[in-house]
């Protein structure tokens, strides 16, 4: 076991990138956030796109302000959306942002094809109209497909561009609808069924595995000595923040929150039952040969969206007047695919009120209100859902990423739940990230508890106690007809 190690920890949500500088012995973590960069979508020819190249620059500039005493570099970020490389290597277009328009309808053309059962069968992942395998159905017969020798996941395209190497980290690639969950490799016949390319997709690695160094101009770009190695990690950012969750035991469910919440619970195996996938959970696969069981809920976009409308205030003072506006309202149901699409959240919010006979929000603390008052029962549910599906006992459950930061949408979830809610770190999804880097070095040692011990010595938690009976969270998931 060597001393201690400093790793950089990429980390890339949907409307923002950031690099961390981690400083890891066996028995502590120190992190130090050295860059920060947005990132949003870009609307070209009506395709909303990601703009990789600025987050590819954005990621240089975070490596160039850690340093050169990096010992390894990883990279995480946002599942399902991947860059098409043609026979040279080059980039064919800005991959398509997830929220584009282009797979609307296209779940029930392949579900024509492998009927949903089935596919839930092999890859145990809830129906969301941006997977990648309804991504690249809607592109058949674009150019762009045709040209394609490679696909790569944007952190493995990232990756990529870091090191030469091509490689598919397995729990992103498990977002894509065309893993096997039960055997964590691509499946073959669903790429044949669905008529496409397997030669597209590259070996798959388990977090931990070295897929290479820094290359020569990487390293003159950013000012960093050789060698550097870059390590896979959990390249689904939920993924890595599961293994940042400082849970002492494993009756715990996660919130992991940003742009989404993905809300669930670690497992041994996949859960690939019909009642799973009615209820839309997702059997994604995490560090160590563990399975994330858990569901997509709609998480902070819906608020993000709100105030981007009304002119992006500061948020501060309008989440103090939410806290003091009535609890239940009026909600709305976080899951509801009504809200993926940009633009006009208030609008949106407000007729989904009056569909299911509600008030609509008059002001935007009321807004703001409901749509974390709407988050906090989509939470409940999912825990509640996880556990039942899973057979699973939660005792608590951990609030991490960024609303971690959010008192009234913690608090909330804690009164939904009827749990104690244990809310940080904010940047779980580095600092597993971090972890994961630090013990392919040989820093650190142990499995996913040994890991999580680090977080709980290393970082501070705020605990939220659930106040009253929820009963009136029962009556407000009934007035949506979800109780």
């Amino acid at each position: 076991m060597t001393a201690g190690a400093r790793v950089a920890a990429v980390d890339l949500g949907a409307s923002s990138g950031r690099v961390l500088a981690f400083d890891v012995t066996p028995d502590r973590i120190a992190s130090t956030e050295v860059h920060r960069f947005p990132n949003g979508p870009v609307r070209l020819g009506g395709t909303l796109h990601w703009d990789v190249l600025g987050l590819y620059r954005g990621v240089l500039d975070g490596l160039r302000a850690a340093g050169p005493g990096l010992a390894a570099v990883g990279v995480d970020s946002w599942a399902v959306d991947y860059g098409l490389l043609d026979a040279t290597g080059a980039l064919l277009g800005n991959p398509v942002h997830y929220r584009d328009g282009r797979t609307d309808g296209v779940p029930d053309a392949v579900h024509a094809r492998v009927p949903a059962a089935e596919l839930y069968g092999v890859t145990g992942l809830q129906v969301l109209p941006f997977n990648t395998v309804y991504q690249l159905v809607a592109a058949a017969g674009t150019p762009q497909l045709a040209a394609a020798r490679h696909l790569l996941l944007i952190p493995d395209l990232i990756g990529h561009w870091l090191t030469g190497a091509r490689f598919a980290e397995v729990t992103n690639a498990s977002t894509t609808g065309l893993l096997d969950t039960r055997t964590r490799t691509w499946s073959a016949e669903l790429l044949a069924r669905l008529d496409i390319d397997a030669g597209l997709f590259p070996p798959l690695v388990e977090p931990g595995a070295v897929v290479g160094s820094l290359l020569p101009h990487v390293l003159a770009g950013t000012g960093l000595p050789a060698p550097v190695p870059v390590v896979a990690v959990g390249s689904h950012d939920t993924a890595s923040a599961v293994v940042g969750v400082p849970a002492a035991g494993r009756d715990f469910a996660y919130v992991a929150t940003g742009t989404w919440s993905l809300v669930g619970v670690e497992l041994d195996g996949p859960v690939l039952t019909e009642a799973g996938r009615r209820a839309n959970f997702s059997n994604e696969l995490g560090v160590d040969g563990t399975v994330r069981y858990l569901r997509n809920v709609m998480g902070l976009w819906l608020l993000q969206e709100c105030l981007r409308e009304w002119g992006d205030p500061e948020p501060g003072p309008l989440l103090d007047a939410a806290a003091g506006e009535p609890a239940l309202a009026a909600v709305v149901d976080a899951g509801d695919p009504a809200f993926i699409p940009p633009g006009g959240m208030p609008a949106r919010i407000a007729a989904a009120c009056a569909r299911t006979g509600q008030r609509p929000p008059g002001t935007p603390a009321a807004v703001v209100r409901c749509v974390l008052d709407s988050l906090a029962l989509a939470h409940r549910r999912a825990v509640r859902q996880a556990a039942g599906l899973s057979g699973t006992r939660v005792g608590v459950v951990h609030v991490v990423g960024g609303g971690a930061r959010n008192t009234l949408l913690c608090q909330s979830t804690a009164d939904a739940c009827g749990l104690p809610v244990l809310a940080g770190p904010v940047e779980a999804a580095a600092c597993g990230n971090a972890l994961v880097q630090a013990r392919a070095l040989g820093v650190v040692t142990g499995g996913l508890a040994e890991l999580r011990g680090l977080v709980r010595a290393s970082t501070g938690v705020v605990g939220y106690e659930p106040r009253g009976d929820t009963a009136a969270w029962d009556e407000a998931e009934g007035r949506l007809g979800l109780a």
